[in-house]
C-alpha cells in the first residue's frame, strides 16, 4: 500500500478527520441551499473519496473498522427509539415485495453483464457467483462466497476495489433521485413530501428546517446513548451465542441456514431487541430527546467511511472491466426495481431503500433512509433487508454452477 500523508496507526488523527467531516457536512447541509439539496451524506462521501485518493489517508485502518463494529451498530437504535410500531408492519410487507423483485433485477443484471464481459475477465463465473450474491444481500455475502470459491487474491482484492467505487456512486446517484422533477412526477413520494413540508420558515434550508433546535438534557444523552449501548450488547451476545450453536454453510440444511441467518445475524436481533423494548416501555423511550440527533450524527460518520476505500486510480490500474461488470448489474437492477416499482405501485422511497438494500445490505439502506430523514422505512429496510444475506448467497452459488457450466 502506498505511503499517505495521514498513517493507518494513527487514529487519533484518523478519528479527528472523520469526525470533523462529518461535522462539516452538516453544517454545509443547514448552511446553504446548494449543499441542502445536495444532502449531508453526500458531502460526506465525496469528501472523504477525495481524501483517500488525494493521499491524505489511507485507505484502509482499524479506525474504519471500528466505526463499522462500533458506531453504525449504536446508531441504529438510536435512530428506532421514535419510530411509530404500528407503522412497521404494513411499510415491512410492501418493502418485502419491492426487495425481492428488486433482486430479480440483480440477477438480470448479472446475466447480462456474465454473457457481455466473459470473453474479456478470468474466473468471471466465480465472480459472477460473488457479485450476484453481494448485490442481493450486502458486503456480508462478499466475504462468505470469497470464501466459497478458489478464486485467486489478486482477482478478489480487484473485486473489493470495483466494489467499494461502484457503491460510492451508487450512493450518490439514490441521494439524487428524489430531488429530479421528472422522477417525481411518475412515482408517489410520501416520506419525501413530509421532509419538504417540515420547512416553515423559507430563510432556512430544508435541512435545518428539519432538525430544529431542540430541548436536551445532559440526561437525555446520558439514558439515549446507555440504552443504545445495552441493546448492542445484549443483541450482539445473542447474535453469537445462537451462531456459534446454529449449524450454517454449504453441509447445512436451508432450515438451519435460514435459522442462523435470522437470530445468529446482529442486526437482525438488534432490530427485533429495540422494538420489544419500544413496545414494553413505550413512556420511557417517548422521553427521551436528542436520539433522532445524536443517531444521524453518527450516520455521517459512517457516510465518511464508506467514501474513503472508493480508490478510483486503483481500480483505474488493476480492473477496469470490473468495475463495468458491477456498474451493468448495478444499473440494470435500479432500472428493474423502478420498472416493478411503477407496475406494483411503490412509492419512490421503498423502491429505492430496496435497491440500496440488494446492492449494498440492510445497514446502508438504514443508513439512507437516515439521511434522507424518511425515519417510518428506517425499520422496515433494516429487517427486510437481512434477508438478502440469505437469499443471496443461494442466487449466487446458482449462478457460479451455472455459467461454470458454459465458459
Amino acid at each position: 500500500m502506498s505511503e499517505t500523508f495521514i498513517q493507518a496507526d494513527d487514529s487519533i488523527t484518523l478519528w479527528g478527520i472523520i469526525i470533523i467531516w462529518a461535522s462539516v457536512s452538516i453544517y454545509l447541509e443547514q448552511r446553504y441551499s446548494w449543499a441542502s439539496k445536495v444532502t449531508g451524506a453526500i458531502i460526506a462521501l465525496v469528501g472523504a473519496m477525495i481524501l483517500s485518493n488525494t493521499g491524505v489517508i489511507p485507505l484502509e485502518s482499524p479506525v474504519y473498522d471500528a466505526v463499522w463494529s462500533v458506531i453504525v451498530p449504536l446508531a441504529i437504535p438510536l435512530l428506532l427509539f421514535h419510530v411509530n410500531i404500528k407503522k412497521i408492519w404494513k411499510e415491512s410487507s410492501r418493502l418485502l415485495l419491492i426487495f425481492l423483485l428488486s433482486s430479480i433485477g440483480t440477477v438480470a443484471g448479472t446475466i447480462v453483464a456474465f454473457f457481455t464481459l466473459r470473453n474479456h475477465i478470468p474466473f468471471l463465473d466465480q465472480l459472477s457467483g460473488i457479485f450476484s450474491a453481494t448485490y442481493t444481500g450486502g458486503g456480508v455475502n462478499f466475504a462468505a462466497m470469497s470464501a466459497k470459491f478458489d478464486t485467486p487474491e489478486a482477482i478478489i482484492s480487484s473485486a473489493v476495489v470495483a466494489d467499494n467505487l461502484m457503491m460510492a456512486l451508487l450512493f450518490i446517484i439514490l441521494m439524487m433521485i428524489p430531488a429530479i422533477h421528472l422522477i417525481r412526477k411518475w412515482y408517489p413520494a410520501p416520506h419525501v413530501e413530509q421532509v419538504e413540508q417540515s420547512q416553515s420558515d423559507d430563510d432556512k434550508t430544508l435541512a435545518e428546517s428539519f432538525w430544529k433546535r431542540k430541548e436536551i438534557s445532559l440526561k437525555d444523552m446520558a439514558l439515549s446513548i446507555g440504552t443504545a449501548f445495552l441493546l448492542v450488547i445484549v443483541s450482539l451476545k445473542i447474535a453469537e451465542f445462537f451462531a456459534a450453536i446454529i449449524p450454517s454453510g454449504d453441509n447445512a440444511s436451508f432450515f438451519n441456514n435460514l435459522l442462523s441467518g435470522i437470530i445468529g445475524d446482529q442486526y437482525l436481533v438488534l432490530t427485533t431487541l429495540t422494538f420489544i423494548a419500544l413496545a414494553v416501555f413505550p413512556n420511557y423511550f417517548s422521553g427521551l430527546n436528542g436520539s433522532q440527533e445524536i443517531g444521524t450524527y453518527l450516520i455521517h460518520i459512517f457516510f465518511v467511511v464508506i467514501g474513503i476505500p472508493a480508490s478510483i486510480p486503483l481500480i483505474i490500474q488493476t480492473a477496469p472491466l470490473l468495475l463495468l461488470f458491477a456498474f451493468i448489474i448495478v444499473v440494470i437492477n435500479l432500472l428493474l426495481s423502478l420498472v416493478f416499482g411503477k407496475l406494483f405501485k411503490m412509492s419512490l422511497e421503498e423502491i429505492l431503500l430496496a435497491s440500496n438494500a440488494n446492492i449494498g445490505g440492510p445497514t446502508t439502506a438504514a443508513a439512507f433512509a437516515i439521511a434522507k430523514g424518511w425515519k417510518q422505512l428506517v425499520g422496515p429496510i433494516l429487517i427486510v433487508g437481512t434477508l438478502g444475506y440469505i437469499l443471496g448467497n443461494y442466487l449466487g452459488t446458482f449462478l457460479a454452477v451455472w455459467f461454470g457450466s458454459i465458459m
